[in-house]
């Protein structure tokens, strides 16, 4: 028995039950199309229904959206996603197709969304019937978030969207977005609002979405550019100015650092095709050949690979901390920390990969010769991507510095 399910109150232990009963009976098979690494590379309609149909049936189950009231298609439990997905990693399942969805959108419009607008968006969110992006950054306007020029101008019970978003991963599929813009040019903060909007229905009446291709070939990023869209007011979430409010409530999500609010959101957190940690690690080291013998035989990588271990085991027990209320210091320490450091310790450990697999780390996808399907190589360059999202390292360690350590803001 794990220690989280030792800590199990009678409602978990028996839920937990359930979930362990219902993977065993209908955990899927092998897909029938590569799945990418995460859910943010999704590229194909193949990929996408095989992982849709994955997300309905666990919600089907009760299995996502647990904590929410069942008003808005919750499950109407207590602390239970996390132990859904607990046993959803133990199983190894796929993971959700819908992570901004459910990590980011969904605990947003629950706490700053009109109810009627809840009712209408969350069911179809939990079970990923409709996929959903995040409008963020921008050509001028990333880790400078509040500097969004992106604008909306009222017009009666209407606004029109006039702008640009960046780095908008799953756009091509998404039929709804949740988007900070400006509404007030005089003000930088109260000048804010945020919105849910549809944009799959509206593609060529206002709304176009161009794939960015990545340097590993693939094409989850867009950019959406608006033109003259025009949607109703109820899609607007809090008061008009209020949308940097609304923002930190979704950044709080992305970051981790609001996973300690009832009810939880919990992004869901399963095995993808392949995982980038020190497990994998030590299995390509010890397929692959160096001067005659196996790389792991090898003193000096057989240290560093023990240094990730132990760095990964490090963010285990910080993850774990974080759950203990007496234990938190300040609400955002340990989340903020341990995405900075999940982030830059999956891209060490593909670096190593790299530098275990030698010249053949240069092999990619499709190709027979390459270590571990060519898998290393990608989650490697994938792995930038992961130290820029929901902030920079740098901007972290910031926040870190100045609000939870009381530094003086840096220049």
């Amino acid at each position: 028995m794990s220690e989280s399910a030792k800590k199990d109150s009678p409602e978990q232990a028996e839920f937990r039950a359930h979930c362990r009963d219902w993977l065993q009976a209908n955990r899927p098979g092998e897909p029938p199309v590569r799945l990418p690494l995460s859910p943010l590379e999704i590229m194909t309609p193949g990929q996408m229904e095989y992982l849709q149909h994955w997300q309905q049936a666990a919600y089907d189950a009760g299995m996502v959206g647990c904590d929410y009231p069942q008003e808005v298609g919750g499950g109407g439990r207590t602390d239970c996603q996390r132990v859904a997905n607990e046993e959803m990693i133990r199983a190894r399942t796929p993971y959700m197709p819908n992570v901004i969805g459910l990590g980011m959108a969904a605990p947003t419009v629950f706490y700053h969304g009109q109810e009627a607008l809840k009712q209408r968006l969350l069911p179809r969110l939990f079970s990923g019937q409709d996929i959903w992006c995040q409008g963020f950054s921008e050509p001028g306007a990333g880790s400078d978030l509040a500097s969004v020029q992106t604008f909306a101008e009222r017009r009666g019970d209407k606004w029109v969207i006039n702008g640009h978003k960046v780095w908008t991963s799953l756009a091509h599929f998404a039929q709804w977005m949740i988007l900070l813009l400006r509404t007030d040019k005089s003000h930088k903060y109260d000048g804010l609002s945020y919105f849910v909007v549809p944009i799959q229905s509206q593609i060529g009446k206002g709304v176009t979405v161009r794939p960015l291709i990545k340097i590993t070939g693939e094409t989850g990023f867009n950019e959406v550019i608006f033109d003259n869209l025009e949607v109703d007011d109820t899609y607007r979430l809090d008061d008009a100015g209020k949308g940097w409010q609304v923002a930190m409530t979704t950044l709080a999500h992305e970051r981790g650092a609001g996973e300690k609010v009832t009810p939880r959101s919990g992004g869901l957190k399963s095995k993808s095709t392949h995982s980038t940690n020190a497990a994998n690690l030590i299995d390509l080291a010890r397929g692959v050949q160096r001067n005659g013998a196996p790389a792991a035989a090898d003193a000096v990588i057989r240290d560093r690979m023990m240094r990730q271990v132990i760095r990964e085991e490090g963010l285990n027990q910080n993850q774990r901390r974080a759950r203990v209320a007496a234990l938190l210091d300040h609400p955002a320490r340990l989340p903020l920390q341990n995405k900075l450091l999940s982030s830059e310790i999956t891209q060490d450990t593909a670096a190593l990969a790299m530098e275990i697999a030698g010249a053949a780390s240069s092999l990619y996808l499709g190709d027979e010769n390459a270590p571990a399907g060519g898998q290393w190589p990608m989650a490697y360059m994938n792995s930038y991507g992961m130290t820029i999202a929901a902030g920079t390292s740098e901007v972290q360690r910031n926040i870190l510095g100045e609000r939870v350590l009381g530094m003086p803001k840096s220049k």
